[in-house]
This record gives structure tokens, sequence and C-alpha cells, in this order.
């Protein structure tokens, strides 16, 4: 069996690493507007309805970026796609710092929203390309662990921004660090393709990929193709229901906690940071419990399958107590615990793209799993907004999630299948 040389694990460490800094700043910057939530709202003088239109703007904005965007990291590669898209999100972020209108905001939001489209199917894509197939779902889960870092960084770090600098002041410094986490990828990553590798070094990257795959950019019509395919819309549909609870409570958990919950700002900075460190186990423990699976013989798509349904069902029934009872400490402890859940399936769903597809296709594959999954999860804002406004209430708000992430757990369950039990996933074109 081919082993790793020092050249490859370096590139990993590098790549792993790079990924996760620039996923923990994706979110941080997503995170700005929840945290910024009250201040921003008072100031505009916005409605819920109306923050809910703009916390939804970003995620349906990123929703449509997902499909150009992961044919065009298919065609170009993560270093320059990754690079320039960290590049101008940081910008856009920068200059929310600078707006005086709510659609001055909304303009910077659908900006941040395109631009940070490139990162996620990036990441399954690099992964895909500097790692074995048997390998893929640890430093899978590594990386989308920033998903939950973020948010979990987010309400303690924004929170000292905003009360000592104000919200605009914290737009501003957020957008900076950016631009300089996208020069250093930029600089230092190299696509596969840019690597002149040795035999050895090829023959365990290849470990687990079919031999006979085509190299080079897809096409139109193999792009195509991954539509005609179940497993496409059962990743589609399925994730949806995945964003649909992490988005209800990264852009409405800081204003729960405040409202329904009447803790003060500077308390729910730091109590909000508590289910996000539950959520960062759940989605560190699900790429290797995927790995774990398949090294006891497990099929590729299965054993990333059953870590999103019990990932899901397990968000689910955590949701419903946490929406009833009077305790805030009981809250807080099966929102954590719906955290931890949601974000292993969350973290399952990566993993699984990264088997689902050849490797020149695992962008593209990746990039129309995301468009679902905040195509549903955009509506999460928006939903929330309408039942608070009407209810004066986050308990509807909340079973409607549960309702959803266990419908999505029977997708990812009765749809998504082996490949080779039926088809294959593409088509040539």
């Amino acid at each position: 069996m081919a082993e790793r040389s020092r050249r490859l694990k370096r590139t990993q460490v590098l790549a792993i690493a790079f990924l996760t800094v620039a996923g923990t700043i994706n979110y941080l910057d997503r995170s700005t507007l929840s945290i910024a939530n009250h201040s921003v709202s008072q100031e505009l003088g916005l409605s819920a309805s109306q923050m809910g239109l703009l916390l939804s703007a970003f995620s349906l904005a990123y929703a449509f970026a997902q499909l150009p965007v992961g044919a065009l990291l298919d065609r170009f590669g993560s270093r320059v796609m990754l690079g320039l898209g960290m590049f101008l999100w940081s910008v856009a972020q920068l200059a929310g710092g600078f707006i005086q209108t709510l659609n001055h905001f909304l303009y910077a939001r659908v900006l941040l929203g395109i631009c940070e489209a490139p990162l996620f199917p990036a990441g399954a894509k690099v992964v895909n390309e500097w790692f074995a197939a048997k390998d893929r779902g640890g430093p899978t889960g590594i990386f989308v662990t920033s998903s939950t870092l973020g948010p979990m960084l987010a309400p303690p770090l924004l929170t000292v921004l905003l009360l000592a600098f104000g919200w605009r002041q914290m737009f501003v410094v957020m957008g900076v660090l950016g631009i300089a986490v996208a020069i250093g990828w930029y600089l230092l990553y190299r696509n596969r393709a840019e690597v002149a590798l040795t035999h050895d070094e090829v023959a365990y990257l290849d470990q687990g990929d079919s031999s006979g795959e085509k190299q080079g950019a897809p096409a139109l019509g193999e792009w195509l193709g991954l539509f005609r395919h179940v497993n496409t819309w059962g990743m589609i549909f399925g994730f949806m229901g995945v964003i649909y609870m992490v988005w209800l409570y990264l852009t409405w958990l800081p204003a729960y906690l405040e409202h329904e919950r009447h803790l003060s700002i500077a308390r729910t900075g730091w109590v909000v940071a508590i289910p996000y460190v539950f959520g960062t186990l759940g989605m560190a423990t699900s790429g290797y419990f995927a790995d774990y699976l398949l090294r006891r013989g497990s099929a590729p798509i299965r054993s990333r399958k059953w870590p999103i349904c019990i990932g899901l069902i397990g968000a689910a029934v955590f949701t419903v107590p946490a929406a009833y009872t009077p305790s805030t400490t009981l809250a807080v402890v099966y929102i954590s615990l719906a955290m931890f859940f949601v974000n292993h399936a969350s973290g399952g769903a990566w993993a699984l793209v990264s088997v689902a597809a050849p490797r020149r296709l695992v962008a593209s594959l990746g990039s129309m799993q995301n468009f679902g999954g905040y195509l549903g999860g955009s509506l999460a804002p928006v939903i929330t907004g309408v039942v608070v406004d009407q209810t004066h209430s986050f308990v509807n708000a909340l079973l409607i999630s549960a309702g959803i992430a266990f419908a999505a757990a029977m997708v990812y369950l009765f749809v998504v299948r082996e490949v080779h039990e039926r088809e294959p996933v593409v088509v040539p074109a």
C-alpha cells in the first residue's frame, strides 16, 4: 500500500489549515449581522421581518452562486477561485461598515453571498485532490469544523468589537482580516495539477479511485449529467434540511436569547458560544466516524449517509424540548445537543461529496448540494422573522425547523444510495 511522502504531508497540513482559517473567517463574516442584529435594526429602524429579509439576502445569493461556481472550480482550480472569492467577499464585508440604508445593506450582503460561494466546494475539491479516498473523512471533518468554530468565536469576539468600537468598525476589521488570508492562500497553495508528483505520490493519492477516470476540466454535458441522477437530487433536497436548521440558529440565536430568554447583549455574547462548542464536536467527529464505518466494510456512500441521518434525527429530537422548556438553562442544553447533531449531519454531507463523484466533478456536485442547502436555508430567517412578528415567540419557528430536519433525514435514508447498486453518478459527455 502506497504511503504519503513528506511533501504530501506538508501540502495536506497547509491546505487543511488554510481551509479551516478561511472557513472560520467566512462564518465570522456571516455572523456579524446576527451579532449586530439589535444595533443595526435600531439604527436603521428595521422590523423583525425586514431583518429576516436582510439575513436571507446573503443565503439566497450564496445558493444561486453555487451552481456556476462549482463548474468554475472544476475548470480553474481552488487556488484561483477561492483566493479571488475570499478577497472579494472581504471587500464586501468591509463595505458593510459604510452603508446607510436597507437597500445598501442588501447589496453588500448579496455580494458577500456570491463571493463566499467557492469556499466549501473548493474544500471538497482540495481534499479529493490531496487525500486518498480512505482518508478523506477526517480532513473533511476538520475543515468543515470552521462552520461551527466561526459561530462559536463570533459571539464573544464580535460582541467585544461591537461594544468597544461599534458595529461599523466591526465590519471593517473583519474585512481587512479576510483580505490578508486571501493573499496568503493564493501565494502558498497549489492545485494538484500545478505540482510535479512522483509515481509513489500519485499511487497514494489515487488509492480507491477509478483507474480509468478522465482527467481535465469537465465538459458541460458531464456537468448537466449530474442532474440526471437520483443521488444528486437526494443530496440537494436532504441538505436543505441540514442548512435550514444551521441557518436558523446562526441568524436568530442571539436574538432568541435576548428576546425570548431575556439575556443582556453582553451575556448573550458568551452564552450563544456554548452551542457552537458542541457543534464543533459534532462536525469534527462526523468525518472520522464515516472513515471508521468505511474501514469496517461499509460501502462508501452508506458510510457517509448514516452519520447524516443520525445527526438530522438527533437535531430534530432535541429542538422540540428546546422550544417548550421554561428553563433558560435547559433551553441552552437542548440547543447545544441539537447543534451537535445537526453539525454531525453537515460534516457527513461534505464527506459524502468526496466519494459520490469522480475527482474532476467533486466541486460541481458539492456546489449543487450547497445550492439546495442554502436555497432551503435562506427560508429560515424569513420564516422565523414572520413567525416571531405574528406570534411574538420562537416556539413555532423551532418546531418548523425540527420537522424539516426529520424530513431531510428521510430523504437521505431512502433516496441517496450506493452508486454501484443502480447506476453511475455521471454519464460521460
